[in-house]
């Protein structure tokens, strides 16, 4: 990716085709079609790329359990037109960045007897809606085989489980990944860039937007023939700017997850919690070392401050350790996440966690500004594809046809699942540092080491035991856009989700990388480092861990 000085001078000179406003999932997911498609495109994001809902996910790659029970149980056909969408977009989600993705079998215990044949059939079904894309056939497990491959389950009363086989992504890389192939397909991507107001031609249509630097406050003119509104919680927001009559769509939830260390489950494999005191399902899965357990979903406003409470810490052990023989507790907790889900609202007062996770595009007749709300993880890129079809209908530029259901992602070519070797034999690299890199850049690894190559302190650990390396940090400022402590340690190497205390520890050394990178003086990476350490203290405190 070019660096922040050349994307400003670049964005400056040109006029587009189109402008995504937004970097999270669905917008990046429209910028790369766009640009794949022929329209010269530019991509604004208002904070850091993947920095609120997009990597606070619960990391999975499906079609949604909970969707086809309430699909059958409510005769909801949205549920289930959603949840056949999702499964459909898995295996392409999979395919198409293999390095981020992965599959994970998960089990759902049954305590009565009934409860096998009700999950048995329930997941066949989920299979029989997959078809040609179904990952893995379910199964039933006798008691004795459960407790095999998940031995802290608690034993009294189990009967069995039904087990079946989902997907598994990291979304911050890969939502930095998707900004990158759109990058080298030549468009143009900026963080920390927000729109504060829109241009309008006489006849009211949108042909320009003002834009705010945020780290340096200049602000400059972007010129587009369309605007994509992409920007998930903050939709309405920008609805408004555009149309201030524009009644609000949006309702928001927030969610919730904690990481445990991973021996609370001791297993490779993931568990279902099939209900919750409130009637939802709660995941426990492996993920990089710890392990990932959530969610939790409550009414919530774009005001709220989004921080794990000890009350959601206790809400979710409790769903927990219902299951486990040895109860997790909150000390054990080291780190977790908080988020707001963009659910798109017909307008009537329906819970959140009863709305539909589907998606819609609206074209806005008066400016033209074209926004495309709600939807969920595993769906962006046909969002993104339903997206760009308005678009192209909306320029008149009828035939291009979209690619990206089997477009590889940047790090996919030449990749295999023991690419780490190679990696680890060419450049001295122990087996987890090199699992790390291969599992964050794909064969884009050999570039963060190439770095390494040229000055040997990179390949140094960030912290002594643990699997990133300097050089990653240097990366991110250099080829990611990465601005600030928090960028590279919870969305370039995802060490603040392995550990609050690690990423504290670590926060010095990438602060004195970043200040040689990014040019700060002394007192801004002092400043810097402070600011960090306050804000994940601040998370450990409200925590209660």
């Amino acid at each position: 990716m070019k660096s922040r000085a050349e994307s400003l001078r670049s964005i400056a000179e040109q006029s587009f085709d189109v402008c995504v406003i937004g970097g999270g999932a669905t917008g990046s997911g429209c910028a790369l079609d766009s640009q794949l498609r022929g329209f010269r495109t530019v991509q604004l994001e208002a904070a850091d790329y993947a920095s609120a809902t997009s990597s606070t996910s619960t990391k999975m790659a499906h079609g949604g359990v909970r969707y086809l029970e309430e699909a059958i149980r409510g005769f909801d056909p949205k549920e289930y037109a959603v949840l056949q969408r999702a499964l459909h977009e898995r295996i392409h989600m999979l395919r198409n960045a293999p390095f981020l993705t992965s599959t994970k079998q998960f089990i759902t215990p049954c305590y009565r007897r009934i409860d096998i044949p009700y999950f048995e059939i329930g997941l066949k079904l989920y299979d029989w809606i997959a078809g040609r894309d179904a990952l893995a056939p379910s199964k039933y497990l006798s008691r004795d085989e459960t407790l095999r491959i998940m031995p802290t389950l608690a034993a009294d009363r189990l009967v069995g489980s039904v087990a079946y086989t989902d997907g598994q992504f990291d979304d911050a890389r890969y939502n930095i990944t998707l900004v990158k192939t759109f990058a080298a397909a030549g468009g143009e991507t900026l963080n920390y860039a927000r729109v504060i107001a829109f241009e309008n031609t006489p006849d009211g249509k949108l042909e320009g937007a003002q834009v705010e630097d945020k780290l340096t406050r200049a602000r400059f003119a972007v010129r587009a023939r369309a605007f994509i509104n992409a920007t998930g919680p903050y939709a309405d927001t920008v609805r408004q700017m555009a149309t201030p009559a524009a009644l609000p769509r949006m309702r928001l939830s927030k969610g919730i997850h904690i990481l445990l260390p991973l021996e609370v489950l001791s297993s490779e494999d993931a568990l279902l919690v099939p209900k919750t005191e409130d009637g939802r399902v709660l995941f426990a899965i492996p993920w990089h070392g710890r392990l990932l357990v959530g969610t939790t979903e409550d009414e919530a406003k774009l005001s709220d401050e989004l921080f794990v409470q000890k009350e959601e810490v206790a809400y979710v052990l409790r769903q927990l350790n219902k299951y486990l023989a040895q109860p997790a507790k909150a000390n054990q907790v080291v780190s977790g996440t908080a988020g707001l889900r963009p659910l798109v609202s017909s307008g009537k007062s329906a819970e959140t966690k009863r709305l539909a996770r589907d998606h819609e595009v609206e074209l806005d007749r008066v400016s033209g500004l074209i926004s495309v709300m709600g939807g969920k993880w595993t769906t962006h890129r046909a969002m993104a594809e339903d997206t760009l079809n308005v678009v192209q209908k909306y320029l008149g530029a009828a035939g291009r046809r979209c690619s990206t259901l089997s477009h590889p992602l940047l790090g996919s070519d030449g990749y295999a699942p023991d690419y780490w070797q190679s990696l680890a034999a060419r450049f001295a690299l122990s087996e987890p540092t090199a699992r790390h890199l291969a599992e964050k850049y794909g064969v884009c690894a050999r570039d963060v080491m190439k770095l390494a190559e040229v000055e040997p302190d990179l390949a140094r650990p960030l912290l002594e035991g643990l699997a990133p390396i300097r050089a990653e940090v240097v990366f991110g400022a250099r080829d990611e856009l990465a601005a600030s402590i928090e960028d590279v340690l919870a969305r370039r190497i995802g060490l603040q989700l392995y550990g609050w205390r690690d990423s504290i520890r670590a926060a010095p050394a990438v602060a004195e990388l970043l200040a040689r990178e990014l040019g700060w003086l002394e007192d801004a990476k002092q400043q810097a480092i402070a600011e960090y350490l306050a804000k994940i203290e601040g998370l450990i405190e409200k925590a209660g861990i």
